[in-house]
């Protein structure tokens, strides 16, 4: 399939509904509102591809920019790619959920998370800490650098609070993530957890909500899912 009928099709699966839902969280024109769910059949059709992956990407539509990172081929991407990518990821549904998955199935998967995680931008901050989300909730625990972590729970503790919006809902899943899936550093996550307590995100004018890490992993305990690892990172 060519980018034209990929288009056509993803244009044929879009409904109002979602694409209002996706606008309230930050998307922006253009897009259709195509559920995740429904893009499933359209990738067995093409399965990997990366130069359509690219060509959708760079249309600047948001659903064919996601389905870009469903059927792209992370092994072929280099630093450069992924920050081009980043470039392109005008919010946190891109930034997290294309980009820092398909970063999360590369060799360059933790250098490029740490240098967005000290870029002090926000969207490369919160996808370099969602990248080491979905790496430490796919990958043996053998794999990470248990006082690299440890220090990164340490970052997380001082600077959450202050950091950018989208960030710190990043920097609080990491938490979650980390007692959740990393069994190592369990008990360091939890009491992090103990120490930052509610994280409240400000929305502009709504009112404000906050993220509480502590409860989420108790219920996560609660189900028995204490070093829950996925078998696929994309969907």
């Amino acid at each position: 399939m060519d980018l034209e009928s990929v288009m056509q099709e993803l244009e044929a699966l879009g409904k109002e509904r979602l694409k209002k839902m996706y606008v309230s969280n930050g998307a922006r024109e253009p897009l259709f509102g195509v559920a995740t769910g429904e893009m499933k059949p359209l990738f067995r059709k093409i399965k990997i591809n990366q130069p359509l992956a690219e060509q959708l990407y760079a249309t600047g539509n948001y659903d064919a920019m996601y389905f870009a990172g469903i059927i792209a081929d992370p092994k072929a991407m280099t630093e450069a790619d992924f920050e081009r990518w980043m470039d392109g990821a005008y919010f946190y549904m891109l930034s997290d959920y294309v980009v820092a998955v398909t970063l999360a199935e590369t060799e360059i998967a933790q250098e490029v998370a740490d240098k967005w995680i000290a870029s002090g931008e926000e969207l490369r901050m919160s996808a370099g800490w969602s990248c080491y989300c979905w790496l430490l909730g796919s990958r043996p625990d053998d794999e990470f650098s248990e006082s690299k972590l440890a220090h990164m729970l340490e970052t997380v503790e001082k600077t959450i609070h202050g950091a950018p919006e989208r960030t710190k809902s990043a920097m609080n899943n990491f938490i979650y993530t980390v007692a959740v899936s990393y069994l190592p550093l369990h008990h360091q996550a939890v009491e992090t957890a103990k120490a930052v307590g509610p994280v409240e995100l400000k929305k502009d004018n709504k009112k404000s909500s906050f993220l509480k890490a502590s409860e989420n992993i108790q219920k996560t305990l609660d189900r028995g899912k204490l070093g829950f690892k996925r078998k696929y990172v994309r969907c």
